[in-house]
This record gives C-alpha cells, structure tokens and sequence, in this order.
C-alpha cells in the first residue's frame, strides 16, 4: 500500500515552486507508507549545479568525506543520504565515490538529479530532506509500506540506477526473482532484495539500448507478472504504467502548467489550478508519457 506522487513542471515561472508543491503533495499520501519516503528533485541546480555531477550516495556509518579525491567536490548531507556534486563527468564521480567507500550504496546520480532516501515518517524526512526549499523542473516521492524487502534507506523508494533515471513503485512483481537472475547473467548488479530495484533495473536496461520511457515501460508491461503502478522519470521525460487490471490507484491531473501523477486525489488537491485540471484515472496497461519541451 505505497504511495507515489509526481511533478512535471511546464511553465518555468512554478519552478521556485517544485519543493513546496511536491512536499504537500507527498503529506497527503503519508498514511500510504509511514516506515520510510525517499524523494527525487531534478533541476535545482544549488544541489546539482550546472557543469556538474551528482551522486546520492547512502555512506557507512562514521565515514569521513574529507579524504575524497574529487576537486572541487561539494558534499551535502542530508540525513542518512549524502549529495557528492563535482565538475567532472557522471561515470567518473560514481567510479571515485564507490572506490572511496567500498561499502557505500550509490541511490542515484546524474546531472539535473538529486536523490534521497530514509526510513522514518515520511513528513520528518521531508524536513530532512529540506524539501521545501527545492526549486526545479521535475520531482517525485515515495512513501513505503514494506512488503517484499527490509525496511532500510537502501530498500526505499526511488530506484535510480541509471544516469538522471528514477522509478517509483507500489505493488509487487510476482517474476522478479527471475528476472533479476536474467539480468545478473548479463552483468547487472544489484543493491537490494527489493522486487521495484528488479524493475528499475530492467528499465535502465532498455533505455541504454536506445528505448525512450514509453517503449522501455511498454517492454515492462509484457515481461513482468503482478500489480503494479509505476512512475518512471528521466532526463527529459515523466511517464507512468499501470497493470493489465490497474490493481492500484493511480491518478493524473493535467494542465497546460504541469502534469501531476499521485495515489491518491487529495495529494493533488492543492496544485495551482487544479480546478480546472483534466483529471483521469490512467487506463489499465497503457503507457502515458511527457517529455520536456
């Protein structure tokens, strides 16, 4: 019984905005998933400025960030997430983190993408986060109520395994462990036991090959088993999915300002111009998608 909400924005005057909207978006789908939230922002550039890098990173306990060799390296801690930024390419920082910190899970990197995850109630970790003040294009959150892994800052919500790529989920895939064995034979490592990193996975698979959202999510829908809404982000693009017999709730608000995506009604409710919004609920199986002009 998660609960999923998304931003797109398209009117660049909203984009001051992103966090406050996204913050009352996510306290109305609190009670979806009260064991953790995590919370992906894209476009503010004070915590990924331009001509650099970012990588969310989940740091070992007591771990010591000074030592990092990465010039010119800005490091943001934000409760058990840590934001590295440098002005050096995406691979490269990721590469020089991981060697730094062995143990270290990499939640998210790009470079219009900051990611963060933790356990507690999701309202707290908004606080944490310092949701509020983000600015940018684009953003979701994940509330979670565990069903299929532990709850920990790496089995939270989103899944960012490719470069400026989330994915959201409630629901469970029935054939993950299939699938993820599928993958682990074509050298794709994993961060958890979650089913949702097993999609995620999957989708950043097909976008390396050259897929946009909406073929990567349509190759989704004909290989996995299960009930499932998904919310998957990128670069450019928003777009959401639901099962063959859309098991869980989903609803889309559009404007000509925006498009929002949430669980539930309410956390829509105080979107600029929602009154006049096209509101619908996403047909079972289809694959809707946005990208930015």
């Amino acid at each position: 019984m998660c609960g999923i909400v998304g931003l797109h924005l398209r009117d660049a005057e909203l984009y001051p905005q992103l966090g406050r909207l996204l913050e009352s978006m996510l306290c109305g789908v609190v009670e979806r998933g009260p064991d953790s939230a995590g919370v992906a922002v894209y476009g503010d550039t004070r915590r990924c400025p331009e001509g650099h890098a970012a990588v969310s990173v989940l740091l070992p306990p007591g771990a010591d960030t000074s030592g990092l060799a990465v010039d010119g390296a800005l490091v943001t801690p934000a409760g058990d997430t840590t934001i590295v930024a440098a002005p050096i390419d995406v691979d490269t920082l990721v590469e020089r983190v991981r060697t730094a910190f062995p143990t270290a899970v990499v939640i998210g990197s790009g470079r219009d993408l900051a990611v963060y995850k933790g356990t507690g109630h999701p309202r707290d970790l908004a606080a944490t986060y310092g949701l509020a003040d983000a600015h940018g294009w684009q953003g979701l959150a994940h509330t979670r109520m565990a069903t299929e892994s532990a709850v920990t800052p790496a089995g939270c919500h989103p899944f960012s395994v490719g470069p400026d790529q989330c994915l959201v989920h409630n629901g469970s895939f029935s054939n993950h462990a299939t699938i993820r064995r599928e993958l682990e034979r074509e050298g794709v490592r994993f961060d958890s036991a979650n089913d949702s990193e097993v999609g995620a996975r999957f989708v950043a698979s097909r976008l390396a090959q050259g897929e946009d959202l909406e073929k990567a999510l349509l190759a989704l829908r004909e290989t996995f088993d299960g009930f499932y809404t998904l919310l998957v982000t990128s670069a450019d693009g928003f777009a959401v999915v639901r099962d063959p017999i859309a098991c869980k709730p989903a609803v889309v608000a559009e404007t000509d300002a925006w498009v929002a995506m949430a669980s539930e009604f309410r956390a829509l409710a105080g979107l600029p111009g929602i009154e006049s919004a096209r509101l619908y609920e996403p047909e079972p199986g289809k694959v809707y998608a946005w990208s930015r002009s």
